[in-house]
């Protein structure tokens, strides 16, 4: 039997309820001091490099923090000296799929039209392994971002997928983010508390 599809009133409401996540997480977030901040981010990072250790060298993408979010980019700089290449994400055009420019830690820097700092050149490259930053997550992996869905657009057109890892606070976990079709479930959530897969 065919479901029928919902209805303008519940897709508002759905939003209304991932609007009020967005702000509420990201409000929490912010508002971390410097050293609460330090504190999380060490935990992070060492939860995320004992999971990135179990796999081999390859390439990995991962966005400059902006907003409190995670840095990861001093652990991706020792990731480079032991054989991996790094890339960060770049938005192309506001409806198409991002593309990947490689990075080092001395690569020319610009800001995107949304003040992210990302890649001034470098060679467009195909990550195997994808860091995405949470505004909010869920035990079945769902995520929200800022609500653009550039991730949601590039997961999708990307074949095969990379390993999908979300990444931040447990201050970012909610009990249901409320997903719609268009959104893509990750592969592994990372933050403080440890490693976790969808479903765990």
């Amino acid at each position: 039997m065919n479901l029928p599809p919902p209805s303008a009133e519940h897709i508002a409401e759905s939003r209304a309820v991932r609007a009020a996540l967005r702000r509420e997480r990201l409000a929490a977030r912010i508002a971390l001091d410097d050293a609460g901040h330090a504190t999380l981010s060490s935990r992070v990072e060492a939860s995320l490099a004992a999971l990135l250790d179990t796999l081999p060298a390859q390439t990995l993408a991962f966005c400059a923090p902006v907003r409190r979010e995670f840095d990861a980019g001093p652990l991706v700089a020792r990731l480079l000296g032991r054989g991996w290449r790094a890339a960060m994400p770049v938005v192309v055009a506001a409806e198409a799929p991002m593309v990947f420019r490689t990075w080092t830690p001395d690569a020319a820097m610009t800001v995107d039209r949304h003040g992210i700092p990302i890649p001034q050149g470098g060679a467009e490259v195909t990550p195997d392994v994808l860091l995405l930053p949470l505004v909010a997550f869920d035990a079945r992996g769902f995520r929200l971002g800022y609500g653009a869905g550039y991730f949601d657009r590039t997961l999708a057109a990307m074949v095969p997928r990379p390993l999908a890892i979300g990444v931040g606070y447990e201050l970012c976990r909610v009990a249901d983010i409320h997903p719609e079709p268009q959104d893509i479930a990750l592969d592994v959530l990372v933050t403080e508390a440890g490693v976790f897969r969808p479903g765990d």
